[in-house]
């Protein structure tokens, strides 16, 4: 039996949540800039939402019920009391915008997105990601018009990428560092991204009485399911 559990929890919160949401972070900017939208919303769902399960086993906040909602597991970290999160406005609205369309990943919900989300991405990450830490470290919060502070987590994952020089961290290393004016080694005043739109209606938007069918065979959330059925009966005469 364990003496002390305490690092050994510790070292579950960042190998099994932030090193892999280090990669998903890094997997949603590929996705983004190459202008996979339903990629790109997934990936960023699942880096935000193993940053903040992170922080939550970190600061020893029960929240085995949280699942894939980010906004509870936001919720569930600002009254806990346990830290002073003090995110911004902008991160705030882009995690409800990724909550909201990020979960879906077979066309379930119509999506939209443009090229330029990539900075919202960049910043919602370096906000959250620097509470995900057992250290007591200094914490910075994003200000319009001042260049963000470089944060290097110790043992991090993002950081072993951005100082590795071996070739086969190379295109991990480039897709990371690629305009991002939040993490690098150079000091960013202005970056230059890809100005794509894109929006998609999904099958069940547009005919939602196809829902009598298609759950007979596949799963599909229940709040879908219910909302279909409503917009079917809509369009009965």
């Amino acid at each position: 039996m364990m003496r002390d559990p305490e690092p050994w929890v510790n070292d579950f919160a960042i190998r099994s949540f932030r090193d892999i949401a280090d990669g998903d972070y890094i997997a949603a900017r590929m996705a983004c800039r190459a202008a996979l939208l339903p990629q790109y919303l997934w990936a960023s769902q699942q880096a935000i939402e193993k940053y903040l399960k992170c922080i939550l086993l970190l600061q020893r906040i029960p929240a085995p019920k949280v699942r894939h909602n980010l906004a509870a597991a936001l919720q569930k970290i600002e009254e806990s009391g346990k830290l002073a999160m003090d995110l911004s406005a902008p991160t705030r609205a882009f995690v409800a915008y990724i909550d909201d369309y990020g979960p879906y990943r077979y066309m379930e919900v119509s999506h939209w997105g443009e090229g330029r989300d990539i900075l919202k991405l960049d910043r919602a990450v370096f906000e959250l990601r620097q509470h995900c830490t057992p250290e007591d470290t200094p914490r910075h919060k994003v200000t319009e018009g001042v260049m963000p502070p470089k944060i290097r987590l110790r043992g991090g994952y993002l950081e072993k990428i951005i100082d590795s020089k071996r070739k086969s961290a190379n295109t991990a290393r480039a897709a990371l560092l690629w305009q991002n004016a939040f993490f690098g080694t150079k000091t960013r005043r202005f970056v230059r991204i890809g100005g794509w739109v894109q929006s998609s209606s999904s099958p069940l938007s547009m005919t939602p009485e196809l829902i009598d069918h298609v759950k007979q065979y596949v799963y599909l959330p229940n709040d879908l399911i219910a909302w279909c059925t409503n917009e079917a009966q809509k369009k009965r005469p």
